[in-house]
């Protein structure tokens, strides 16, 4: 059988819902496009633990502590999830991870920007996590088989990260005028960066017409982040707090809100690694990986030590 009548197969099943699995035939180019963007997905999760992990010992009460840190392990726990579906994919998680570390790889560039109050662990929940939700919902439907059954598990963590980030929200905002103050700085400094988390414009997107024909993506940047907009806004205004946007109206036309034009130049500044934290965001990573340095070693060593105990046994059978 051609290539080309592979590549009808694939197709055909892509277009019949039929998701695609670890050991069917897929076009290199479909494999490489989900390593890549799996990888990604896992570099962020990994990553997006530090912005918020800087908070857990400074967090205004026990319970407070006791959630963040929740969440934070929730998301080194996706991160896991998703290296093993790329894995399927026949990519290897020591080179993704050196991928990271070298600053090969790239991550969201929310990321990349500081936390510096406790209302934003607020915002990040309610708002880039929400984001992250009008994202990952789609990918439950992805193509991949593994991709899209990890991403089940992971929206429904996510999904309570939203709503813990937005209780957070409801508390400074209705609290004394220094939380609403707070509410409102935090909101003004990571809205902006949440629209940019959907990726460039379509016009300017190179993956996203053949990522839709493969239904490894279900909507187009620019879909994503309008149906974003258009939830959070209502949000924002049942807090008592202002968009920082002056183009922000409601379009009756349209049947959706119209906002203002996104900073292209910081998004590409920052993917590129001139963000206000990227190199340190790298450096914390760097070390925690030289840090557990003995824990693979010593798991490797006790692996190897048991297989060989396993051995022994076998091995004198052989020589009686």
């Amino acid at each position: 059988m051609t290539s080309l009548n592979f590549e009808t197969i694939f197709q055909s099943k892509i277009d019949d819902e039929t998701k695609i699995e670890p050991k069917d035939w897929m076009p290199d180019a479909y494999r490489k496009t989900l390593i890549r963007q799996i990888s990604q997905h896992a570099h962020s999760e990994i990553v997006g633990m530090l912005p918020e992990g800087n908070w857990i010992t400074r967090a205004p009460s026990l319970r407070r502590k006791l959630i963040l840190l929740a969440k934070v392990q929730d998301e080194a726990g996706h991160g896991l999830y998703l290296y093993s579906a790329a894995e399927t994919l026949g990519a290897d998680r020591d080179d993704l991870v050196q991928q990271l570390l070298t600053g090969k790889a790239k991550y969201s560039s929310i990321f990349n920007y500081p936390t510096l109050n406790w209302a934003d662990i607020g915002a990040i929940g309610w708002l880039v996590d929400g984001a992250a939700i009008m994202n990952q919902v789609m990918l439950t439907r992805t193509s991949y088989g593994p991709y899209a059954r990890a991403m089940v598990r992971i929206c429904k963590e996510e999904s309570f990260h939203q709503r813990q980030g937005y209780e957070i929200m409801i508390a400074m905002a209705k609290g004394s005028p220094e939380q609403k103050a707070m509410a409102q700085d935090s909101l003004n400094r990571w809205w902006w960066p949440s629209l940019m988390m959907f990726g460039p414009s379509d016009s300017e997107s190179t993956h996203s017409d053949q990522a839709l024909k493969w239904k490894i993506k279900r909507k187009s940047n620019d879909e994503l982040r309008q149906q974003f907009v258009d939830v959070t806004v209502p949000q924002a205004e049942y807090l008592g707090l202002t968009v920082p946007d002056p183009a922000l109206h409601w379009n009756e036309a349209r049947d959706h809100y119209d906002f203002g034009e996104i900073n292209w130049d910081e998004f590409w500044s920052v993917v590129k690694g001139n963000g206000p934290c990227n190199r340190q965001r790298l450096q914390a990573r760097v070390k925690a990986y030289e840090d557990g340095a003995w824990v693979r070693d010593a798991a490797i060593a006790y692996a190897e030590k048991k297989e060989q105990r396993k051995l022994a046994p076998e091995a004198a059978v052989k020589a009686a």
